[in-house]
């Protein structure tokens, strides 16, 4: 492996001179500085990161830990981050929980082994005992879309607002019995999101029919099946309303797999939107959360804390936005 010595060798000036082009840490002549460039490029020298970042006490590395793979909504929350955390000068470095807590327990630790200058967590339902840890012996930690721990800087979306926005929207278009696919149970998000939903049928004058709120559990296969018990009923809804993008898409399948047309039979509507919810018919009415502003903010807080501040933890909240589209009837959509 080429050294920082063989570049200082090749290039004819010290190793400290070496160090100092490449961490602009001082004035080097302009034909030293050439030389060293000249030297990494002929070499091909790769700094040593983790030596950097033993004399630094920073990697310039920020953990992210959430259900990205699964989730649309969080692939671009971490496309957010990366661009907002680059721009800063910082590399991250993603784990993938799968919603499930061992799994979370575990590559958390592992980010933490890596010494990184901060996390982003979307935590779990079950994420207790990581909080706890994070809590205590840090590193600095932002939670993102879920804010269920005071301790720690938080960016989520508005939930509770925007959920009633859609129920109302339903019942402005006639129905009555408007069913809803809530997320998993224990995450902040799907309890404001049946929060929304209550209280989108209160504003409308409308009871809540126990039978008619259901638990997708942010899951396809679950999702279909709810879905299919909701039909059953005697009296089925004419209106679903589903929490999150993947049980969006199981709703309308489950409906396409008893012959039954959306919006004509059943109206649907969703949480989270998404790059081609307007690409087929009919196009989806959706929630559209800005992914963007939450990764930035959530990169923003975090430098904020890895700078040192001492300053109470932030509660962010980002605006959401109804995309009126197709699948809930409406005549006028965009």
């Amino acid at each position: 492996m080429v050294t920082i010595t063989d570049v200082a060798r090749r290039a004819g000036v010290s190793a400290s001179t070496v160090s100092h082009v490449l961490n602009s840490t001082r004035f080097v002549s302009q034909d030293a500085r050439d030389r060293v460039l000249e030297a990494v490029e002929a070499l091909d020298y790769v700094p040593n990161h983790q030596a950097r970042a033993l004399v630094r006490s920073r990697t310039q590395q920020i953990g992210v830990a959430m259900s990205a793979l699964t989730n649309l909504y969080f692939g671009e929350v971490v496309h957010a981050i990366e661009e907002a955390a680059s721009a800063a000068g910082y590399t991250i470095v993603l784990a993938d929980t799968h919603e499930d807590p061992a799994t979370e327990e575990r590559v958390v630790a592992a980010l933490r082994e890596r010494r990184l200058d901060g996390l982003v967590l979307a935590p779990s339902a079950g994420a207790g005992k990581v909080l706890d840890r994070l809590a205590r012996s840090g590193p600095p930690t932002v939670l993102v879309d879920r804010s269920p721990d005071p301790r720690f800087d938080s960016v989520c979306s508005e939930n509770v607002k925007p959920m009633a926005q859609l129920v109302k929207h339903l019942a402005g278009l006639g129905h009555r019995r408007i069913a809803m696919v809530a997320g998993m149970p224990g995450l902040t998000t799907s309890e404001e999101r049946v929060t929304g939903y209550r209280v989108g049928l209160k504003a409308a004058g409308l009871p809540e029919i126990e039978e008619l709120l259901v638990p997708g559990d942010s899951d396809a296969a679950h999702t279909h099946a709810v879905v299919d018990r909701l039909l059953d009923l005697p009296e089925p809804p004419t209106a679903i309303v589903a929490a999150q993008n993947t049980m969006v898409i199981a709703t309308m399948r489950a409906l396409r797999a008893r012959g039954l047309s959306v919006p004509g039979d059943v109206a649907v509507v969703g949480f989270d939107d998404f790059e081609w919810a307007d690409a087929f018919s009919p196009r989806l009415t959706t929630v559209a959360q800005d992914a963007t502003a939450i990764g930035a903010v959530a990169v923003k807080l975090l430098l904020r804390r890895i700078a040192g501040t001492e300053a109470p933890p932030t509660a962010v909240r980002v605006p959401a936005a109804v995309r009126h589209r197709d699948s809930c009837g409406c005549i006028d959509a965009d």
